[in-house]
């Protein structure tokens, strides 16, 4: 009972979080924004296939992961964090990627490294939670974690993976600077 009620209260003071302009995209972990934008006070609901006014219950992890992940693209990491961070399966390596992601980009970089860490120890062949754990080794100027992560990418992938391509240019920006 203490824990439902509990519940209710924070999918109540997070929904003000939904009630900003999301975007509707998949699992690219680049640009972002290829789908559709909501009117303020609307998030996009999977099943339905539209903007909607948030309710409470409505949103599923898939639902979560979406907003979470378009807010973090969009570079609001903090509310990025406040949407991911109500998902139900706290081991979805999509969530924990993004949540890696967010707190890194906040200036967390350890707390980032942690969800990165945690996601691969459940989904080893995740990439492109590897490149963006190389990018964390690079901000922290750790050049030889962020090889490693790019060795792991290639022997899973190959060089021709976006993830690959992406984590090797800011290995060698990191090298030029």
């Amino acid at each position: 009972m203490r824990r439902r009620l509990l519940i209710q209260v924070l999918a109540v003071a997070a929904l003000p979080l939904f009630a900003v302009p999301v975007f509707s995209a998949g699992e690219g972990g680049g640009g972002g924004g290829g789908g559709t934008q909501c009117k303020k006070g609307e998030v996009w609901d999977k099943k339905l296939k539209k903007c909607v006014a948030p309710k409470y219950g409505m949103l599923d992890d898939d639902n979560i992961y979406e907003a979470g992940h378009d807010l973090a693209m969009a570079g609001r990491y903090d509310e990025a964090i406040a949407v991911l961070s109500l998902a139900a399966n706290k081991q979805d390596p999509r969530i924990l990627n993004y949540l890696g992601y967010s707190h890194r980009h906040s200036g967390r970089v350890t707390v980032g490294l942690g969800y990165y860490e945690e996601a691969l120890r459940i989904d080893p062949n995740y990439t492109l939670v590897r490149e963006y754990l190389g990018e964390a080794h690079l901000q922290i100027g750790d050049l030889a974690g962020a090889q490693e992560q790019l060795k792991e990418i290639e022997k899973r992938t190959g060089k021709g993976s976006r993830e690959y391509g992406m984590l090797s240019q800011q290995i060698d920006h990191f090298m030029r600077s």
